[in-house]
């Protein structure tokens, strides 16, 4: 057997001596008279790697299948009782279950037996074609379905050696010494090589080794049109698993309509197809997304009986449903299956997990007999995708507790859940879950680029550079996590100079970098910079700018007020804008109060987002700034008129033991809402006395100021923190996310806050950063 470690020159061919050549043109003495029914079979005996027929009319009988006589059936037993003592199974006139079809050989006996050995789903079977002592006439085989059986072909006997059956395991072992050679070729002259032995011991006709030889080929990906057809060819009379082979490599080849091809000619010439081929077909359909293609092979292999229960191919049919966007057809087929396992659940929980259906998912998670470390993967990460951070960390608790291994996609998602979240102590929490679990951000780029993002989207950027210092290895993705994380904090200066840093080294810049990188200047306000990593991204790099990069640029322009420039750019643009650079735009008119640009943006965001009510609210505040009373009163008309109103606003603080409490715009329902009702009334009077006057522009609705007022004092974030000065400790920090934009007064209102308390107070909204410290914001009052 060869070694598993090869080169070109040190491949070796198995040294069984073995051969069929010592016996090609050996003739076989005819049989004499008194020699016995089981010495003639021992002697004519033969192991063939091709189908032998005489071409010979057909038997004398009306009915050419009829069942022997009684004389004949006796002698039929006798052939039996042999077959059994050399182990195989006889293909009698009983039935045997080939594949998915029903098959009846009806045999006669005579003075020749042609007998050839294989294998039908690893039993040994022993096929006998029985010709006349006088008529040397053969009965075919009947299968039963609607298959044209292949014409007989001529005997001759040079081509069938015949061979004793104390050598058939011989055979045998060098078969699987041959398989073996083949699992371990790397390279083309090695599997040539191999196929050149082949050969020379006369096993080329073996569907068996050619199937593996076909299989091999696909593995070093040597393309089927150039050696594997020719090699498929060869083979007289091809098996279903040398079909199957050949479909799944021109698979593999991406080539869909050939692997058709050959499943077509596969039932032209009678080959009944066995579970593989339907895998290779379906998984075909699934890559190519032929919906149609994938029906007509699940109604073949419901047509040919059997294979609707069959586990594997259930599994694939699931797959393949799943991939075509049909749900519910995938659902049905793995409610009829009568067994299911783990691959059947996860596939099919991950598939209600993408689709946002997360109730569904649970369910087929609690039927699930065993939970293994998958079955937890695809809950926890679909829970993340679908903006579900608490479930998502809830159930990697129990996860723990359970004792399941994690391994790095559980951690990644879960470091995810906690960057929406933006929970700290859930994020010390994974970290040293990461570590115990030998996942440690030294040595794994990726958990420690998901860490890096964690602890930024968590308002701890000092902890996200902590765990790039360690890491060993820093690629693309870490040097982008740190640079936008120092971005969205306001840190500007840290994040060029990391950038400058990242290019000196072998790490080349991709487009997320740039982003990073040219949000940083966008927030410094360094115009001439930004433009000169614009303009250099693909001179000196190749990345082609995107609608992000002129999203950075717009919103670069208009932080500087170059309103002008800004829409020239949008106007220029090699793409169409999206909503996100109109906004810039808009969002810079509201700074600089310039409506005639706003009325532009407004314009588009309208067409873009008709319902998206913060549009409207942007140009209403540009109105409003430049005197324009009139079109304010039209634009809240508008948004009375197309009963627009804002999503519901909420925000979270992480309070004791890192339970979190979210709160919405006039929230009652709090076990301490008394409590936190009188700090914030507290809070309120210690700012007025500091000269804090309530924003009442912020409030969009047709109200009166007093009502205003009440509205502004209920919004999520204040009563947020008003509930984290209450329960942190003494001069920490407090940390609030809220899944809205910030309001003008809200973001007053923490500037002063920050001031009268002598805290830092972070506030992370759907836009950036914001650090509050002494009065002043690290956005500089522009979000």
């Amino acid at each position: 057997m060869a070694s598993k470690s090869h080169n070109q020159n040190s491949f070796q061919i198995p040294s069984n001596e073995f051969s069929l050549s010592n016996t090609r043109h050996r003739q076989s003495a005819p049989p004499q008279q008194s020699t016995t029914i089981a010495q003639k079979l021992a002697a004519a005996s033969v192991i063939s790697t091709r189908r032998v027929e005489p071409d010979l009319p057909s038997p004398p009988s009306e009915h050419p299948h009829k069942l022997p006589d009684s004389k004949s059936s006796g002698r039929l037993c006798v052939f039996r009782l042999v077959a059994a003592a050399a182990g195989v199974l006889l293909t009698g006139d009983s039935f045997v279950r080939c594949g998915m079809v029903m098959v009846t050989a009806r045999i006669l006996l005579s003075d020749m037996v042609l007998v050839r050995m294989r294998k039908v789903k690893g039993i040994r079977v022993l096929d006998m074609g029985m010709v006349w002592k006088k008529e040397w006439k053969l009965i075919t085989p009947v299968i039963k379905a609607s298959i044209p059986i292949p014409k007989p072909t001529k005997f001759n006997q040079e081509q069938t050696p015949f061979i004793p059956f104390s050598q058939l395991q011989h055979i045998k072992h060098l078969e699987s010494q041959l398989i073996s050679t083949l699992e371990n070729c790397t390279n083309l002259p090695q599997i040539k090589q191999t196929h050149a032995y082949i050969i020379r011991k006369c096993l080329h006709q073996s569907s068996y080794i050619t199937a593996k030889l076909i299989r091999t080929l696909s593995k070093v990906n040597i393309p089927m049109q150039s050696n594997g057809v020719s090699i498929f060819s060869q083979v007289n009379y091809p098996n279903a698993f040398l079909y199957t082979s050949l479909i799944r490599g021109y698979m593999i080849d991406k080539l869909f309509k050939e692997s058709v091809i050959v499943y077509n000619s596969m039932r032209r010439d009678g080959v009944i197809p066995v579970s593989f081929t339907f895998t290779a077909l379906l998984k075909a359909s699934a890559s190519e997304m032929n919906l149609n293609f994938g029906r007509q092979i699940h109604g073949e292999s419901l047509k040919l009986g059997g294979f609707g229960v069959d586990l594997f191919v259930g599994n694939v049919l699931i797959d393949m449903y799943l991939k075509c966007g049909w749900l519910d057809c995938g659902r049905k087929v793995f409610d009829e299956m009568p067994e299911r396992d783990l691959i059947s659940f996860t596939t099919l929980i991950d598939a209600y997990a993408k689709a946002g259906d997360m109730g569904s998912a649970n369910e087929l998670f609690v039927k699930l007999p065993v939970k293994d470390m998958v079955a937890w993967t695809a809950m926890v990460t679909g829970f993340v995708h679908n903006a579900k951070p608490k479930e998502a960390l809830e159930f990697f608790e129990k996860m723990q507790s359970e004792g399941v291994q994690t391994d790095e996609v559980t951690l990644v998602g879960v470091i995810n859940a906690c960057a929406q979240l933006g929970a700290i102590k859930y994020a010390n929490w994974v970290w040293e879950v990461a570590k115990k679990s030998g996942l440690s951000p030294a040595n794994d780029v990726h958990v420690g680029s998901a860490l890096i993002d964690m602890y930024s989207k968590c308002g701890s950027v000092e902890d996200a550079y902590d765990v790039f210092k360690c890491m060993h290895e820093k690629n693309v993705y870490a040097y982008s996590s740190m640079i936008i994380g120092l971005a969205i904090h306001g840190r500007a200066n840290s994040a060029i100079e990391l950038f400058e840093e990242m290019v000196k080294t072998d790490v080349r810049p991709n487009d997320v970098t740039f982003i990073g990188v040219l949000t940083a200047c966008s927030h410094a306000g360094l115009v001439d910079q930004g433009q000169r990593l614009f303009k250099m991204m693909e001179k000196f790099y190749g990345v082609k700018p995107c609608v992000d990069h002129y999203n950075c640029m717009v919103d670069l322009l208009g932080r500087t007020g170059r309103l002008e420039e800004a829409l020239k750019l949008i106007q220029s643009m090699p793409m169409e804008a999206n909503a996100g650079i109109w906004g810039a735009l808009l969002g810079a008119c509201r700074v600089y109060g310039n409506p005639d640009i706003a009325e532009i943006g407004a314009t588009h965001l309208f067409e873009m987002e008709p319902v998206n009510i913060g549009n409207y609210i942007l140009l209403a505040d540009v109105y409003a700034k430049a005197g324009r009373w009139e079109d304010v009163l039209r634009v809240r008309k508008l948004i009375r008129k197309k009963g627009l109103r804002k999503s519901p606003a909420f925000s979270w603080v992480e309070g004791e033991k890192g339970v979190i409490h979210e709160f919405y715009a006039g929230d009652t329902t709090h076990p301490r809402s008394r409590e936190i009702i009188e700090s914030l009334e507290n809070l309120v009077n210690r700012l007025k006395l500091n000269g804090y006057e309530p924003n009442l522009s912020s409030v969009v609705y047709d109200v009166s100021d007093e009502e205003k007022r009440r509205i502004l004092m209920n919004h999520s974030e204040k009563l947020a923190l008003a509930y984290a000065l209450l329960t942190a400790d003494d001069g920490s920090g407090i940390r609030i996310v809220k899944n809205l934009r910030i309001c003008e007064d809200c973001h007053l209102f923490m500037r002063g806050a920050s001031r009268v308390t002598g805290r830092e107070i972070i506030v992370r909204d759907n836009m950036r950063f914001h650090h509050f410290r002494d009065g002043m914001c690290s956005c500089c009052n522009f979000w």
